[in-house]
């Protein structure tokens, strides 16, 4: 199944950055949260509503491969997509680009489990199937 590509862009800012003047490794990782908000709301979901649903996406792996830095006052694209969709697990795959020179600088994936508000192991809703697996129109296919 081909899954849509969704890019947000952000500018660094200066408290992302460390003592080198580049952007502090953890930070990708948020980065790679930021996407995926936005890939959900994108397609038609927030995460608000799947928690209020009963919900939770619990991360169970990441992965982030560093490949150049990203550095203060920089404009990056963050293109993130839907890896893997299977009964109660996705996972989300995520590459971080400078937006003005296109250099890759990071790539990794995210895999979530789907759980109720006690932890326990269960089906991701349809409804948020439905939604991150059918784009409307004006979402670009991969």
């Amino acid at each position: 199944m081909d899954f849509s590509v969704i890019s947000s862009r952000l500018r660094v800012r200066y408290a992302e950055t460390d003592q080198m003047g580049v952007v502090y490794y953890a930070n990708y990782l948020i980065w790679f949260e930021m996407g995926r908000a936005e890939y959900c709301r994108r397609m038609g979901f927030s995460y608000a509503s799947l928690e209020e649903d009963g919900f939770r996406l619990m991360v169970a792996d990441v992965h982030c491969r560093y490949k150049a830095p990203a550095r203060y006052d920089d404009t990056i694209r963050i293109e993130t997509t839907l890896r893997e969709l299977k009964k109660k697990t996705l996972t989300f795959g995520y590459k971080i680009f400078n937006d003005t020179s296109g250099q890759l600088l990071a790539h990794g994936y995210t895999k979530h489990v789907c759980t109720n508000h006690d932890g326990r192991l269960v089906r991701l809703p349809n409804t948020f199937v439905q939604c991150i697996t059918s784009p409307s129109p004006d979402v670009p296919k991969s």
